[in-house]
């Protein structure tokens, strides 16, 4: 591979949700990684594991003494390591920060939590779900009068979460390599979530946002932010905030020149909305696309997960790709002279042990030593 991070050489801790996603963003722009993982009997790597992707996966038993020092050698000539497990656990494993960055001061130590290392909850198991409450961004998810509505794990897991731990540890890396000193970057799915609500907070004390959910421009309550059902029972997302955007809008719903309430008005939000539902389920999702197509009036087709890849623009892009018959997105983002790759489907964990290590410099007598000792797991 020839990605942005071509030389760069990592060893992640096999996880769940964000720190393997931060993994594969590295590995896709180029970054060498080891996966160490934990196989298990008759253990495959499904579609839902694509987060694996574009790095070798490594069986190395991190309760052996042997696997522990092997992780300690190989971390010497490591620039940065990634590890996702509950606060204390890689201490308790032996291969905590203190101890790798004796091994290597100019490491980059990425570890990626829900609540941080320390604090009350540090120790409380969570999900993506748990994060948006407890920040705050929960509650302003869904419509009014309704309870907050769960959103898929897009938000903390890997927006608030994986994204975060993949940009805290490009800067250290890039610090690293002009101070020669390395450091631990300690990324939390809650403290991530509440940076994104940044525009939120500089509404609310701006005056314009309201706390009930439902009311305010973002959140479903305004006409021109909306979704709209078709006669197909389809539907349309609408966007058109700004003035230009919405008369746009208006003449492509065939409102314009009518007598309306001025857009922001609030208090005629909701009649306007009801209005819109009346104009949208007259025709179909195709026929909408159609009217609004080639206007900068902000209205798209809502496309299922699985309709997305057939969108002429999404094809175009190719933003869609087939790896070994698996369905998933193209590396992001895209550079012009060091495009990043897919390297290499996900592995059967362990799959790639020897092979792996010794392109890292393991002597192969020494991995049929480990191997024999239990210190590497795996086929």
């Amino acid at each position: 591979m020839a990605g942005p991070l071509s030389g760069i050489k990592i060893i992640e801790l096999a996880g769940l949700g964000p720190a393997p996603f931060t993994g594969m963003l590295l590995a896709d722009a180029g970054a060498d990684i080891l996966l160490i993982d934990r196989p298990a009997p008759g253990a495959t790597a499904p579609f839902s594991k694509i987060e694996n992707r574009s790095r070798p996966s490594v069986g190395i038993n991190l309760k052996h003494a042997d696997g522990v020092a092997l992780v300690r050698e190989l971390i010497r000539d490591a620039d940065a390591f990634i590890e996702g497990f509950r606060p204390g656990v890689c201490e308790r494993l032996g291969i905590g920060p203190e101890v790798l960055l004796e091994e290597n001061p100019r490491l980059v130590y990425g570890r990626m939590t829900g609540w941080g290392q320390n604090g009350p909850l540090a120790d409380r198991a969570g999900h993506d779900l748990n994060y948006l409450a407890v920040s705050g961004a929960l509650w302003s998810m869904g419509r009014a009068e309704e309870v907050p509505s769960p959103p898929l794990n897009l938000a903390a897991d890997y927006g608030a979460g994986g994204m975060m731990l993949a940009f805290g540890m490009l800067a250290a890396l890039l610090e690293a390599k002009n101070s020669g000193i390395g450091q631990v970057v300690d990324a939390t799915m809650v403290d991530g979530v509440a940076s994104m609500l940044h525009l939120v907070y500089g509404f609310h004390q701006d005056g314009v946002w309201n706390e009930q959910r439902g009311r305010n421009v973002l959140d479903s309550g305004a006409h021109f932010y909306e979704v709209y059902e078709t006669s197909d029972n389809k539907f349309m997302s609408v966007g058109a905030i700004e003035p230009q955007f919405y008369a746009l809008l208006l003449e492509g719903l065939g409102l314009a020149g009518e007598e309306l309430p001025s857009q922001h008005d609030r208090s005629q939000w909701p009649a306007m909305k009801e209005r819109f539902k009346a104009l949208f389920v007259t025709k179909t999702r195709d026929e909408w696309s159609e009217i609004f197509a080639g206007t900068d009036a902000r209205v798209f087709p809502v496309l299922s997960t699985w309709e997305a890849r057939t969108h002429p623009w999404l094809q175009e892009r190719g933003t869609f790709v087939e790896v070994e018959g698996m369905l998933q997105a193209q590396p992001v983002p895209r550079f012009s002279r060091t495009p990043g790759a897919i390297s290499k489907p996900p592995s059967v964990p362990g799959a790639d042990t020897t092979t792996a290590l010794s392109a890292w410099g393991v002597a192969e007598d020494r991995i049929a030593e480990l191997r024999e000792a239990g210190a590497l797991t795996g086929p």
